[in-house]
């Protein structure tokens, strides 16, 4: 099979899976090819090293990255054609110890399913009542949940005279309306440093993709108390997360109770009726009246509803 043939083959698999990520891993005497699902981690073949190989050349090649590297970490992206349709894709490598390239695949679906699917409906107009108070909205849950989407939507229903910026890495809905920056660490674009120059522009709500360093939490923090809404992402496995998550990152619990408005978990989980849906939970912070209830409280009633099966509340009690 031609090495084009075969990662459109890969590909097309992938994205018919609704697939965020392809992982194609080193072993001692292969590659193993996976991708990561709402339902977990799927193995989807085994390729000898040579194939596997030509594989990562083909895509380094087509992403604008370097070939003779083989070590150091690149990132690169390309198009990828399937039913009329154009899919970004951002390419990551890296060499382990013995120079064996791993070669992960971040499938962007552009524009495609803007609007969630909840388990819990009354949410929605929940978050956007939260949206009023100004403030830190800080969102968890694992990667390709929807936080994204939800963010984008509680966003497109502020008022139409307000500017909003967004800065993502990379950016993964267009919305013509806003202003968006995407990341580009290389050339010095980062999510701190498009932060300062974004706060120039006086925008009146911020999109950051993902809070991952403590200069970036500082940022949002600020921004969040100068009156600025923050709609934001941050990696924490459950609610009570999302604390110790920004304590790590030097911000002080009176920098976080003054800046929060509330945090909110959400992941896709599967349905008894049909595909997945998003269950959500959210807790308020010291200025919201309200203060949510907690994700062990939403899991319990949807599976009371009969909405999703015992093993499935189970497996995500804890988040």
């Amino acid at each position: 099979m031609e090495i084009k043939q075969l990662f459109q083959e890969i590909l097309t698999l992938a994205i018919e899976k609704r697939a965020s990520d392809v992982y194609f891993l080193p072993k001692s005497t292969n590659y193993e090819v996976k991708m990561h699902t709402v339902a977990g981690v799927i193995q989807l073949s085994e390729l000898n090293k040579g194939t596997a190989q030509r594989v990562l050349t083909y895509c380094k090649y087509r992403g604008g990255m370097s070939i003779a590297e083989k070590r150091r970490p690149q990132l690169g992206s390309l198009h990828f054609h399937w039913r009329d349709r154009f899919f970004r894709i951002r390419l990551a490598t890296v060499g382990s110890f013995n120079q064996h390239e791993s070669l992960v695949l971040r499938i962007i679906y552009d524009g495609d399913d803007q609007h969630c699917q909840f388990f819990n409906p009354q949410i929605l107009p929940q978050l956007r009542q939260l949206t009023h108070h100004r403030g830190l909205l800080l969102f968890a849950g694992p990667t390709g949940s929807g936080k994204t989407t939800t963010i984008y939507e509680l966003a497109r229903s502020l008022p139409a005279t307000e500017m909003i910026m967004a800065i993502e890495d990379p950016v993964e809905i267009f919305e013509d309306r806003f202003l968006q920056l995407e990341v580009n660490e290389q050339a010095g674009m980062t999510y701190s440093n498009l932060l300062k120059v974004g706060l120039r522009q006086r925008p009146d709500a911020f999109i950051i993709g993902e809070i991952r360093d403590q200069e970036t939490a500082q940022i949002a923090i600020r921004a969040a108390l100068s009156g600025h809404l923050v709609l934001s992402t941050i990696h924490a496995k459950n609610l009570a997360g999302i604390e110790a998550r920004l304590l790590d990152l030097k911000v002080t619990k009176a920098q976080y109770q003054a800046a929060l408005t509330a945090t909110i978990y959400q992941r896709l989980l599967p349905s008894t009726q049909t595909g997945t849906k998003a269950l959500v939970a959210w807790q308020g912070g010291q200025q919201t009246q309200t203060k949510g209830r907690s994700w062990q409280v939403e899991l319990q009633r949807t599976k009371e509803k009969g909405l999703i099966t015992d093993e499935c509340f189970q497996k995500f009690t804890n988040g």
